[in-house]
């Protein structure tokens, strides 16, 4: 009598998913620290603009080369369209907030994302609601409200950073319908496109010539805008929008490095213990069962 390994496979793509969109949130991480760090010379909208002027430059050619005149993709256009418009929102209301409110006031307030994505996957995508994703949703919550500590009185960056996530969560789900029928490479360039036709009125409204030394910051800033993008594309074409969403909060441990290698900022013992519910909510993910060998006659 013979096995068969039905079953197997669909775990070994969820973990790629896994580490895929792990390090697609970390890279996000310095993008942001970058946004942070010019917007104190630039206008956020201009920076936003100028993200994905940049992406464009570096996103176009490897498409062209590629599939020459055939850049955009043909299937799920609509999905396409509305996770464009969704991540273009999601940007330009970070960097607004970012340029108002501490960082990890901003990721606080962000991090409604992982929630409203999980119940948007369910309502939208049918996806099923695992106790392994209840878990990792619930831990990753906890860890941030750990180390954030968020309290008094709300104010405008908070509000644009809520703003951020909720788009981002709306996001998230479109990517992955998106995702299920589109090339990546397409479905990258055709985001950088179209959105930077969306952005180039903010863009010229509130332009500033970025000094010379400015120039590789911005365009750094597309480089690691491209690769993100492109490795959460990916993640969405392996896993379930419900299992991906709650690694958002790995941003969190992103944010925590960046302080610390770039700003001196000493974690203290919550933000050690923080992180430590957040890495347990992601290995609670990783950590799942192989699914049994199936007799066939």
């Amino acid at each position: 009598m013979a096995t068969s390994t039905t079953g197997t496979h669909a775990p070994s793509q969820t973990t790629k998913g896994i580490v895929l969109m792990i390090v697609g949130v970390l890279t996000v991480q310095l993008v942001d620290g970058l946004a942070k760090h010019l917007s104190a010379t630039y206008s956020p909208l201009f920076i936003s603009s100028a993200r994905y002027a940049m992406a464009s430059l570096i996103v176009l050619p490897i498409a062209l080369a590629m599939h020459g005149r055939k850049i955009f993709p043909t299937e799920q256009i609509g999905a396409n369209v509305l996770r464009t418009i969704f991540i273009i929102g999601a940007m330009t209301f970070y960097f607004l907030a970012i340029a108002r409110i501490p960082l990890a006031t901003a990721i606080s307030a962000y991090f409604v994302a992982p929630i409203v994505a999980v119940i948007l996957s369910m309502l939208i995508l049918k996806e099923r609601m695992t106790a392994r994703k209840f878990f990792s949703l619930v831990l990753g919550f906890a860890g941030s409200m750990v180390i954030l500590q968020p309290g008094g009185a709300i104010e405008p960056g908070i509000l644009l950073a809520l703003a951020s996530g909720f788009f981002f969560a709306f996001y998230m789900i479109a990517s992955r319908r998106a995702a299920q029928g589109s090339e990546v490479i397409k479905m990258l360039a055709f985001q950088c496109v179209i959105g930077t036709a969306l952005l180039v009125p903010q863009g010229i409204v509130f332009w500033k010539t970025p000094a010379l030394a400015d120039l590789p910051l911005f365009f750094l800033i597309g480089v690691l805008s491209t690769v993100s993008h492109m490795l959460t594309i990916y993640a969405f074409r392996l896993a379930d929008a419900s299992t991906l969403a709650p690694l958002i909060y790995v941003e969190l441990l992103g944010a925590a490095a960046i302080g610390y290698l770039f700003f001196g900022d000493i974690p203290g013992l919550t933000t050690i213990f923080g992180a430590a519910l957040i890495v347990i909510g992601g290995l609670a993910l990783l950590q799942r069962r192989r699914a049994p060998l199936q007799p066939v006659a």
